[in-house]
């Protein structure tokens, strides 16, 4: 008999955990297991890509109780959004955990009865399989620096108690989150994010949506348009090299909250024909294909999925040196790791430019290097049948 597992995730919008879910999905074996999807919002640039064997769980299913009485719908957006603007909650508490408090009243149980329930990220997800689902195990993922994440720990406590593991994605994130909450040291273990180097190279080969046929250097950056991923330095950065009178064009591929905000500091610095904003995009690999150099400047990451992407194409990376980045860039080897400043960001990418040998070196060290993780996928098939 097969065996009957859920995930649960925000949605499938750009992201890390959400590219990952979706190659996870893509190489699950469907004849020993049965496999339901709920998002809490049933949108995002990765669901075409999901699995047509997986059974999505209309979010209305679990989202429209307390609709006997309007006003207590009132009520909970009411406290939602007061929540978030009252300082006490947003100085200890983060958004995530601010939702949860007022909104867990007004989320139904599941009714199906699960063999293995897994919260494919923290937060929302999380807090819903530990209270909302009956199932005979349940596991939860960290993919996010948990200390840099803000998580109020004395909230979430209660919630990891509940779970038989709870997987991060990289050695460092395990160690992270350990510290931060001991009750799970026990139960903690790595599963890396599943990367498939042939179907990124695979992807890589179709033709591009735009062209501008910009002849000079080309640097690129994945990420949501968020804080930690820290777009505003790598805007900054960008005013320090074509002050200098590099030839380059920087482009972005993502969508987030911030994008007005940065595309008025792209203006302020007079950089429009300079710093390209693409947009979303469900294959950024042919664009990856096409750069000279891959630019990530975060402020923290949980693994950094787009730096293995890279590596596999044999892009010369800069990156910021936040903690996990050491489990994938050895400085001056396969990338260069740089501080997190603007002017540390563009020194880091002029060497590359203009030192051939250590650029030529790099490439030669990726083209060595086995990334492919998908053999991962075996650490998860031991947790679920164990």
């Amino acid at each position: 008999m097969k065996l009957k597992i859920l995930f649960v995730i925000d949605s499938l919008n750009s992201g890390g955990a959400e590219k990952s879910l979706i190659s996870l999905l893509s190489l699950l074996d469907y004849d020993a297991y049965d496999v339901d999807l709920l998002m809490f919002s049933r949108k995002g640039l990765y669901l075409p890509l999901l699995p047509k064997k997986v059974n999505v769980i209309e979010e209305s299913e679990v989202l429209e109780k307390l609709q006997r009485k309007n006003f207590k719908q009132f009520y909970l957006k009411l406290g939602n959004s007061l929540s978030l603007r009252i300082p006490f909650y947003k100085n200890f508490m983060h958004s995530a955990q601010i939702n949860w408090k007022w909104k867990e009243r007004g989320v139904k149980q599941l009714n199906q009865k699960y063999d293995v329930a897994i919260a494919y990220s923290q937060g929302f997800p999380t807090y819903f399989v530990a209270e909302k689902v009956e199932s005979t195990k349940k596991y939860c993922w960290i993919n996010t620096d948990y200390k840099k994440a803000s998580y109020n720990k004395r909230f979430d406590e209660k919630f990891y108690y509940r779970f038989d593991n709870i997987v991060a994605v990289s050695e460092s994130n395990k160690e992270i989150f350990i510290k931060e909450m001991p009750l799970a040291k026990d139960k903690t273990l790595v599963i890396y994010d599943i990367i498939s180097p042939r179907l990124v190279r695979s992807m890589s080969e179709k033709p591009v949506s735009y062209q501008d046929n910009y002849k000079g250097i080309k640097i690129l950056t994945i990420g949501r348009l968020v804080e930690v991923k820290g777009y505003d330095l790598a805007i900054k950065a960008c005013y320090q090299l074509k002050k200098q009178g590099i030839n380059f064009r920087w482009y972005s591929i993502g969508e987030g909250e911030l994008k007005p905000k940065l595309e008025k500091l792209v203006k302020d610095y007079d950089l429009e024909d300079t710093f390209i904003f693409l947009g979303p995009h469900q294959n950024p690999y042919n664009y990856l294909k096409m750069c000279d150099i891959y630019v990530q400047p975060s402020r923290f990451e949980g693994f950094g999925m787009a730096i293995a992407e890279a590596k596999i194409l044999h892009k010369p990376i800069i990156s910021t040196n936040f903690p996990v980045v050491f489990n994938q860039i050895e400085n001056n080897e396969n990338g260069i790791v740089v501080d997190m400043d603007p002017k540390e960001i563009s020194q880091g990418i002029k060497k590359i430019i203009r030192n051939k040998e250590l650029k030529e070196k790099i490439i030669y060290n990726l083209k060595h290097e086995f990334i492919g993780t998908e053999n991962e996928i075996h650490k998860l098939y031991r947790l679920i049948e164990s």
